[in-house]
Protein backbone atom coordinates (compact mmCIF):
# COMPACT_ATOMS: atom_id res chain seq x y z
CA UNK A 1 0.00 0.00 0.00
CA UNK A 2 1.23 3.40 -0.63
CA UNK A 3 -0.22 6.35 1.67
CA UNK A 4 -0.20 9.80 2.34
CA UNK A 5 0.12 10.42 6.17
CA UNK A 6 -0.62 13.96 7.33
CA UNK A 7 1.08 14.00 10.78
CA UNK A 8 0.96 16.43 13.80
CA UNK A 9 4.67 18.09 14.71
CA UNK A 10 5.33 19.45 17.42
CA UNK A 11 8.61 19.63 19.65
CA UNK A 12 7.66 20.17 23.19
CA UNK A 13 4.32 22.05 24.68
CA UNK A 14 5.15 25.07 24.26
CA UNK A 15 6.42 25.61 20.84
CA UNK A 16 3.70 25.36 18.29
CA UNK A 17 2.80 22.67 16.06
CA UNK A 18 2.07 21.83 12.43
CA UNK A 19 0.56 19.54 10.07
CA UNK A 20 3.64 17.45 8.54
CA UNK A 21 2.75 15.53 5.28
CA UNK A 22 4.89 11.54 4.60
CA UNK A 23 4.25 9.82 2.01
CA UNK A 24 5.04 6.22 2.51
CA UNK A 25 4.84 2.72 0.11
CA UNK A 26 5.09 -0.79 1.00
CA UNK A 27 2.63 -0.83 4.03
CA UNK A 28 1.31 -4.19 3.98
CA UNK A 29 -2.33 -4.75 4.69
CA UNK A 30 -1.61 -7.51 7.66
CA UNK A 31 0.09 -4.60 9.72
CA UNK A 32 -1.10 -2.49 13.03
CA UNK A 33 -1.22 1.04 12.29
CA UNK A 34 1.42 1.35 15.05
CA UNK A 35 3.44 -1.19 12.72
CA UNK A 36 3.15 1.67 10.02
CA UNK A 37 4.49 4.02 12.09
CA UNK A 38 7.64 2.40 13.13
CA UNK A 39 8.27 1.69 9.38
CA UNK A 40 7.42 5.43 8.72
CA UNK A 41 10.07 6.16 11.76
CA UNK A 42 12.75 3.90 10.41
CA UNK A 43 12.72 5.96 7.13
CA UNK A 44 12.66 9.46 9.01
CA UNK A 45 15.65 7.91 10.76
CA UNK A 46 17.64 6.48 8.04
CA UNK A 47 17.23 10.35 6.41
CA UNK A 48 18.70 12.25 9.43
CA UNK A 49 15.37 12.82 10.60
CA UNK A 50 13.32 13.34 13.56
CA UNK A 51 11.36 10.36 14.21
CA UNK A 52 7.29 10.51 14.55
CA UNK A 53 6.64 10.32 18.85
CA UNK A 54 4.04 8.17 19.81
CA UNK A 55 2.86 6.54 22.75
CA UNK A 56 3.14 2.04 22.87
CA UNK A 57 3.45 -0.26 25.38
CA UNK A 58 1.24 -3.32 25.48
CA UNK A 59 0.19 -3.38 21.70
CA UNK A 60 -2.55 -5.56 22.61
CA UNK A 61 -5.15 -3.70 23.21
CA UNK A 62 -5.08 -3.51 27.05
CA UNK A 63 -3.30 0.06 28.12
CA UNK A 64 -4.67 2.07 25.95
CA UNK A 65 -1.12 4.07 25.84
CA UNK A 66 -1.59 4.31 21.89
CA UNK A 67 -4.39 6.37 21.86
CA UNK A 68 -4.79 8.69 18.84
CA UNK A 69 -7.01 10.90 16.45
CA UNK A 70 -7.25 9.34 12.69
CA UNK A 71 -9.01 11.07 10.09
CA UNK A 72 -11.57 12.47 13.34
CA UNK A 73 -11.62 9.41 14.97
CA UNK A 74 -10.44 8.60 18.34
CA UNK A 75 -8.70 5.29 17.26
CA UNK A 76 -9.96 5.58 14.21
CA UNK A 77 -12.62 3.89 11.88
CA UNK A 78 -12.53 0.58 14.20
CA UNK A 79 -13.62 0.57 17.17
CA UNK A 80 -10.27 -1.09 19.27
CA UNK A 81 -7.14 0.64 20.02
CA UNK A 82 -5.14 2.32 17.88
CA UNK A 83 -2.50 -0.69 18.63
CA UNK A 84 -5.64 -3.25 17.58
CA UNK A 85 -5.49 -0.69 14.64
CA UNK A 86 -4.63 -2.90 11.31
CA UNK A 87 -3.85 -1.71 8.01
CA UNK A 88 -6.83 -3.29 5.82
CA UNK A 89 -9.17 -0.38 7.17
CA UNK A 90 -7.43 1.39 5.02
CA UNK A 91 -7.18 1.70 0.77
CA UNK A 92 -4.16 2.07 -1.11
CA UNK A 93 -3.48 5.54 -1.97
CA UNK A 94 -5.60 6.76 0.99
CA UNK A 95 -4.49 10.07 2.35
CA UNK A 96 -4.72 9.26 6.38
CA UNK A 97 -4.52 12.61 8.95
CA UNK A 98 -2.80 11.92 12.12
CA UNK A 99 -3.34 13.88 15.36
CA UNK A 100 -3.24 13.79 19.39
CA UNK A 101 -5.86 13.64 21.82
CA UNK A 102 -7.32 16.80 22.33
CA UNK A 103 -8.37 18.55 25.06
CA UNK A 104 -6.91 20.83 27.20
CA UNK A 105 -6.51 18.21 30.27
CA UNK A 106 -4.36 16.26 27.92
CA UNK A 107 -1.78 18.89 26.67
CA UNK A 108 0.51 17.63 24.11
CA UNK A 109 4.31 16.50 25.19
CA UNK A 110 5.91 15.45 21.83
CA UNK A 111 3.77 14.96 18.60
CA UNK A 112 1.20 12.90 19.13
CA UNK A 113 2.29 12.12 23.01
CA UNK A 114 -0.11 13.85 25.60
CA UNK A 115 0.27 13.78 29.27
CA UNK A 116 -3.06 12.02 30.76
CA UNK A 117 -1.42 12.29 34.47
CA UNK A 118 -5.10 14.30 34.65
CA UNK A 119 -6.62 10.70 34.82
CA UNK A 120 -4.62 9.63 37.74
CA UNK A 121 -5.50 12.66 39.26
CA UNK A 122 -8.89 12.06 39.25
CA UNK A 123 -8.46 8.37 40.67
CA UNK A 124 -5.91 9.49 43.35
CA UNK A 125 -9.07 11.68 44.28
CA UNK A 126 -11.79 8.68 45.22
CA UNK A 127 -11.19 6.05 42.78
CA UNK A 128 -10.40 3.23 45.26
CA UNK A 129 -11.97 1.84 48.36
CA UNK A 130 -9.78 2.48 51.35
CA UNK A 131 -12.40 1.44 54.25
CA UNK A 132 -10.80 -1.62 56.23
CA UNK A 133 -12.05 -4.67 55.28
CA UNK A 134 -9.70 -6.94 57.51
CA UNK A 135 -7.87 -10.10 56.28
CA UNK A 136 -8.88 -11.71 52.49
CA UNK A 137 -12.18 -13.42 52.93
CA UNK A 138 -13.30 -16.61 51.73
CA UNK A 139 -14.31 -16.11 48.18
CA UNK A 140 -17.95 -16.72 48.59
CA UNK A 141 -18.23 -15.21 52.24
CA UNK A 142 -19.42 -11.50 50.56
CA UNK A 143 -22.58 -12.88 48.24
CA UNK A 144 -22.80 -10.45 45.21
CA UNK A 145 -25.64 -10.67 42.82
CA UNK A 146 -24.65 -11.92 39.35
CA UNK A 147 -26.34 -8.95 38.13
CA UNK A 148 -24.23 -6.35 40.08
CA UNK A 149 -21.11 -8.49 39.78
CA UNK A 150 -20.90 -8.09 36.01
CA UNK A 151 -21.80 -4.72 36.25
CA UNK A 152 -18.65 -4.36 37.76
CA UNK A 153 -16.66 -6.17 35.91
CA UNK A 154 -17.76 -4.46 32.95
CA UNK A 155 -16.99 -0.82 34.41
CA UNK A 156 -13.95 -2.41 35.10
CA UNK A 157 -13.20 -2.97 31.28
CA UNK A 158 -12.22 0.72 30.69
CA UNK A 159 -8.72 0.90 30.65
CA UNK A 160 -8.34 4.95 31.05
CA UNK A 161 -7.09 5.64 27.05
CA UNK A 162 -8.69 8.78 26.86
CA UNK A 163 -10.79 8.17 23.94
CA UNK A 164 -13.66 9.39 25.24
CA UNK A 165 -12.38 12.21 25.88
CA UNK A 166 -10.79 13.23 22.52
CA UNK A 167 -14.46 12.31 20.45
CA UNK A 168 -16.63 14.05 23.27
CA UNK A 169 -17.18 17.88 21.66
CA UNK A 170 -16.99 19.41 25.25
CA UNK A 171 -13.71 16.90 26.04
CA UNK A 172 -15.57 15.56 28.94
CA UNK A 173 -13.90 12.88 30.80
CA UNK A 174 -17.29 11.66 32.83
CA UNK A 175 -17.56 8.01 30.49
CA UNK A 176 -14.12 7.48 32.36
CA UNK A 177 -15.18 8.77 35.88
CA UNK A 178 -18.74 7.21 35.83
CA UNK A 179 -17.03 3.70 35.11
CA UNK A 180 -14.56 3.91 37.85
CA UNK A 181 -17.49 4.86 40.09
CA UNK A 182 -19.67 2.56 38.75
CA UNK A 183 -17.05 0.05 39.25
CA UNK A 184 -16.43 0.49 42.64
CA UNK A 185 -20.06 1.63 43.30
CA UNK A 186 -21.35 -1.68 43.18
CA UNK A 187 -19.76 -4.52 44.98
CA UNK A 188 -20.49 -4.12 48.73
CA UNK A 189 -16.94 -2.98 49.82
CA UNK A 190 -17.47 0.21 47.83
CA UNK A 191 -20.57 0.88 49.52
CA UNK A 192 -19.11 3.03 52.87
CA UNK A 193 -17.00 5.44 51.02
CA UNK A 194 -19.60 5.95 47.68
CA UNK A 195 -20.84 9.25 48.17
CA UNK A 196 -17.25 11.00 49.59
CA UNK A 197 -15.72 9.11 45.97
CA UNK A 198 -18.20 10.68 43.71
CA UNK A 199 -18.17 14.53 44.94
CA UNK A 200 -14.14 14.00 45.22
CA UNK A 201 -13.82 12.65 41.96
CA UNK A 202 -16.06 15.05 40.66
CA UNK A 203 -14.79 17.99 41.81
CA UNK A 204 -11.25 17.03 40.29
CA UNK A 205 -12.63 16.54 37.58
CA UNK A 206 -14.43 20.09 37.16
CA UNK A 207 -10.84 21.02 38.24
CA UNK A 208 -8.76 19.71 35.71
CA UNK A 209 -11.08 21.41 33.03
CA UNK A 210 -12.19 18.26 31.67
CA UNK A 211 -16.11 19.98 30.07
CA UNK A 212 -19.60 18.45 31.41
CA UNK A 213 -21.69 15.87 29.86
CA UNK A 214 -24.49 16.87 27.13
CA UNK A 215 -25.21 12.98 26.39
CA UNK A 216 -24.46 13.40 22.98
CA UNK A 217 -22.93 9.78 23.18
CA UNK A 218 -19.55 10.27 21.20
CA UNK A 219 -17.82 8.44 24.39
CA UNK A 220 -19.39 5.62 24.02
CA UNK A 221 -19.29 5.33 20.40
CA UNK A 222 -15.51 5.79 20.47
CA UNK A 223 -15.00 3.67 23.71
CA UNK A 224 -12.61 0.59 22.74
CA UNK A 225 -14.27 -1.22 25.55
CA UNK A 226 -17.93 -0.28 25.06
CA UNK A 227 -18.47 1.13 28.27
CA UNK A 228 -22.24 2.02 28.14
CA UNK A 229 -23.36 5.78 28.58
CA UNK A 230 -25.35 4.82 31.22
CA UNK A 231 -22.64 4.79 33.28
CA UNK A 232 -22.73 8.34 33.60
CA UNK A 233 -26.35 8.56 34.84
CA UNK A 234 -25.49 6.08 37.87
CA UNK A 235 -22.74 8.61 38.50
CA UNK A 236 -25.54 11.29 38.03
CA UNK A 237 -27.58 9.22 40.61
CA UNK A 238 -24.76 9.17 43.29
CA UNK A 239 -24.24 12.75 43.02
CA UNK A 240 -27.73 13.28 43.75
CA UNK A 241 -27.77 11.06 46.62
CA UNK A 242 -24.47 12.79 48.06
CA UNK A 243 -26.26 16.17 47.78
CA UNK A 244 -23.67 17.23 45.66
CA UNK A 245 -24.54 20.96 44.58
CA UNK A 246 -27.58 21.57 46.81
Amino acid sequence: MKLALKIWRQDNPASAGQMVRYDIDGVSEDSSFLEMLDLLNEELTAKGEEPVAFDSDCREGICGTCGVVINGEAHGPERTTTCQLHMRSFNDGDEIVIEPWRADPFPVIKDLVVDRTAFDRIIQAGGFISANTGAAPDAASILVPKEDADRAFMAAECIGCGACVAACPNASGMLFMGAKITHLGELPQGQPERAARVVAMTEQHDHEGFGGCTNLGECTRACPKGIPLNVISQMNGDLRRAGYGR
